[in-house]
């Protein structure tokens, strides 16, 4: 393998979250500091503590996919056939005989099909099991978003979904990375998708007490390193970025957007939701991307938080960078794209690497939107309330998940 085929670069992107239905538009309302929040309506959420979510609005799967199709597949599937239609047109990367053998389709999920679960439970037990639409486990399974994909456009190399929680979106980038590191793909469909926003859903993390429960004002409830944070904003969406070996875009004559260069995964062994004191496995898997990056922190200009508006994630995490940053901590512009978009759980990594690419392409910085109250122990820069023009070379992206997943990815501009 040639040096040059080592280096992997991104050449597509696509989204489909609360903020757009595409990068673009996504892009633009980070920046003009829109939330995504609001009342839930997808069903009555009177009878809990938390009634607001950041809910994907005006997404037809049919302009991805015909009406047959699209009723056989479940809604975090549909969100990441749609987001890998756009990568693909982007990338202008056909796949076909000359190529499929040696395209692999890694997505993952936090959770798969809740909304298909939900819906199955309840027809089960009111009207019986013959009455479960025979669909149902393809719908529900979390592997199927890379199945369906695979399908749909005919990759037919590495095929497999990363599951760790909301871990996920990272840990698969970097996945794909090391497979064309290696040379088991020269170009991967790589990207997350979850869509959980159902009674059960809610149910589960306000019952963990994880949920903001802001409901009278739901655009200031995700206030991630604010003092009065008190949770993060329920979300789904998904995002998926075409990776390829240099080597291959350059044959091709595609457009890098921008380059990984490093990824970082470690494991806390502490807790099955809370993160380790002084964020410890979160500090080593940075530590690792930067060194496989060849970097040195500070070679940073630009780190996308977890950032997810708890009170343990956020102060654990700023510990873990000032560990890793020591002084070079303090000058380095964070922000969280959770405090607009919500928490697209296992696809919050995927979406947040995407907004680190358009970070490096525009040179600026989206805010942290609703910080206005200092917390002692988050005292680092969090690019509060506007954007910021920023030369950003390197941007590194951190992702935790609970069951103490940890992943870090390191980009870098494509020189």
């Amino acid at each position: 393998m040639s040096k040059e085929s080592n280096r992997v670069v991104i050449t597509g992107m696509g989204t489909i979250n609360p903020l757009g239905l595409d990068v673009e538009t996504t892009w633009q309302n980070l920046v003009a500091g829109k939330s995504g929040a609001g009342r839930i309506t997808r069903f009555d959420p009177s009878p809990f503590l938390t009634q607001i979510a950041c809910e994907v609005n005006d997404f037809d799967p049919e302009d991805y996919m015909d009406r047959k199709d699209a009723r056989r597949l479940g809604r975090f599937i549909q969100f990441a056939t749609a987001c890998t239609a756009q990568a693909l047109e982007q990338a202008e990367l056909t796949i076909d005989e000359s190529n499929a053998d040696d395209v692999g389709v890694i997505i993952g999920s936090g959770i798969g099909g809740l909304l298909t679960i939900d819906k199955g439970y309840h027809d089960f037990f009111e009207k019986g099991p013959m009455r479960i639409n025979p669909f149902t486990l393809p719908m529900m399974i979390a592997d199927m978003a890379a199945g369906q994909v695979a399908i749909t456009f005919g990759a037919t190399g590495p095929n497999f979904c990363i599951v760790s929680a909301c871990a996920t979106g990272s840990n698969v980038l970097g996945e794909a990375f090391e497979i064309i590191r290696r040379g088991d793909a020269v170009a991967v469909i790589a990207g997350a998708s979850d869509a959980a926003i159902v009674p059960f859903g809610l149910a589960i993390f306000h019952r963990l007490g994880a949920l903001s429960q802001r409901n009278d004002e739901p655009e200031r409830a995700s206030r991630p390193f604010d003092a009065q944070r008190d949770g993060f904003v329920f979300a789904e969406g998904a995002g998926v970025l075409i990776l390829e070996s240099l080597e291959y875009a350059q044959r091709r004559e595609a457009k890098p957007l921008a380059e990984i260069v490093g990824y970082g995964a470690t494991a806390d062994a502490h807790h099955v939701s809370a993160p380790a004191e002084g964020g410890r496995g979160a500090a080593k898997a940075m530590e690792r991307a930067l060194k496989k990056a060849g970097l040195e922190p500070t070679d940073v200009d630009y780190i996308n938080a977890h950032g997810t508006s708890t009170l343990l994630n956020d102060v654990n995490e700023t510990k873990a960078i000032k560990a890793i940053f020591g002084e070079h901590a303090y000058r380095i512009p964070i922000s969280s794209t959770k405090s607009m978009t919500g928490h697209l759980l296992g696809a919050a990594g995927a979406l947040e690497a995407i907004v680190c690419v358009k970070t490096i392409q525009e040179g600026i910085i989206h805010p942290t939107i609703n910080y206005e109250y200092p917390d002692p122990e988050c005292d680092l820069d969090y690019v509060p309330n506007q954007p910021r023009q920023a030369d950003v070379k390197v941007a590194l992206s951190n992702s935790f998940g609970f069951g103490g997943h940890n992943a870090t990815i390191v980009l870098k501009a494509y020189e």
